[in-house]
């Protein structure tokens, strides 16, 4: 019997609590059988260091955990723009394993490889082939072009079966899609999943297939050992465990490199913005002037006329004088674009009326690039709504078959907060930038 084990971490999303004893652990376990694989999404621009250094401090840190082999996230492929990504992994110790991204014209990315055929010091080879979340519109915006996981997986698999002794799928692809993936094609030996935060304790069998997933924030560590038969030629067995390293040691390098970086994100988001007269307070519940402002401020952004967002956006209130990056980021932290989406007066009043219900505005919202505690009170910008919760649009009774575009954000586009928004036919994002782009810019504005 040959053995190797593989240690996986997805979804850290920029939250470092239990990285050091991660790495710590991962370092004590090294040996030429060992694995680390990353598998997106470690990068989350919420936290200070990862927005103020563009992600190059997530690729310090997996550098001194000697990691392996990552695949990209969404919050690596959506929320940096096309130049940022590029140069993401310019100083990286490890490959990149990306093969369902490429140019806008078809050309491979320099970045990144498809696959690899990795051999282990018993001689083992490992085939591993990276694939992440396809959000086709997204990544046209910035100028990318996301292919089906289906189709390169039965383009690239047969090369790997033929070549490797063991196939990893390293899948950025939500649990759902990886059990399909896991029926479809059965010469995958392990799936190492992310993305939908899934918590997996021994993995799950789907058929052959093995899928593991470990949580969200670090919460976790997974381990899948796997034994291979070399008379047989095949797997005898593959487990996987999940580990809870928050109490263990840290590691005096990582935890160095921490502090390093938070002081260097400190300094970075030092820089001015703007100087206010007076404080601008932020109440969630209550219609507010900074709120308001940021309202029309996304209307005229996206040169519309009408537009609305939730005041829970805004985390907190700025103080009178110096306002900073980090004041921004830190009152506005999502990866929240600006959108423009097309809906009838039918949908459109649909969403106002559920705006307005306890149900929405009391909502503690988990996911959707939301980093806030509760989405607050729905602000407007050219409508008004009467006691008798009549409607207006730019002075003018709503038209239920009238089509009215409105200025919003992406988050309501992605599922249960407004099905009506989500369904709409025609959406437009507004990328790079994000809502607290559009704050900075409006604040500069008023008070330069």
């Amino acid at each position: 019997m040959e053995r190797i084990t593989i240690f996986h971490s997805n979804d850290i999303h920029s939250c470092f609590d239990q990285w050091s004893q991660m790495v710590a652990h991962i370092k004590k376990e090294r040996d030429g059988h060992t694995l680390y694989l990353e598998l997106g999404d470690h990068a989350d621009r919420s936290n200070p260091i990862t927005e103020a250094m563009v992600g190059k401090g997530n690729i310090e840190l997996l550098n001194e955990a000697k990691t392996d082999y990552v695949t990209i996230g969404n919050n690596e492929g959506v929320t940096f723009s096309k130049e940022q990504l590029t140069s993401l992994y310019a100083d990286a110790t490890f490959p990149v394993l990306l093969a369902n991204i490429i140019n806008a014209d078809g050309s491979g990315l320099d970045w990144a490889k498809r696959f690899v055929i990795h051999t282990m010091k018993n001689g083992l080879k490992v085939g591993m082939i990276g694939l992440t979340a396809p959000f086709l519109h997204f990544y046209e915006l910035l100028g990318w072009k996301a292919l089906s996981p289906q189709d390169v997986l039965q383009e690239l698999l047969p090369q790997l079966e033929k070549e490797a002794d063991i196939v990893i799928l390293m899948s950025h692809l939500g649990l759902k899609t990886d059990e399909k993936i896991a029926n479809q094609f059965p010469g995958i030996d392990v799936i190492l999943g992310a993305h939908t935060h899934h918590v997996l304790p021994s993995g799950l069998y789907i058929n052959e297939t093995l899928i593991a997933q470990a949580g969200k924030n670090g919460a976790f560590l997974g381990r899948v050992d796997i034994q291979f038969d070399r008379k047989t030629q095949s797997i005898y067995r593959k487990e996987a465990v999940l580990l809870d390293v928050k109490n263990q040691d840290t590691d005096p390098k990582t935890d160095d490199l921490l502090k390093e970086m938070k002081d260097k994100a400190h300094f970075l988001l030092n820089e001015p913005i703007t100087t206010l007269p007076q404080a601008l307070p932020v109440k969630w519940q209550e219609h507010t002037d900074i709120c308001q402002m940021l309202c029309d401020a996304v209307t005229e952004w996206c040169g519309e006329k009408v537009g609305m967002l939730n005041a829970g956006v805004l985390l907190d209130s700025l103080e009178k004088g110096i306002v900073t990056k980090g004041d921004i980021h830190r009152i506005c932290p999502h990866p929240i674009n600006p959108c423009v989406v097309t809906l009838t007066g039918e949908a459109l009043e649909t969403t106002i009326k559920r705006s307005l219900t306890s149900e929405l505005t009391h909502l503690e919202l988990k996911g959707f690039g939301f980093r806030g505690k509760v989405l607050g009170k729905m602000l407007f910008t050219g409508i008004e709504i009467d006691e008798m919760e009549s409607i207006r649009i730019l002075g003018q009774p709503l038209v239920k078959d009238q089509v009215y575009r409105v200025a919003t954000l992406d988050m309501y586009t992605f599922g249960y907060i407004f099905p009506t928004i989500a369904e709409a036919e025609q959406k437009h994002y507004f990328m790079p930038e994000f809502l607290r782009d559009v704050l900075a810019w409006k604040l500069k504005q008023i008070w330069t």
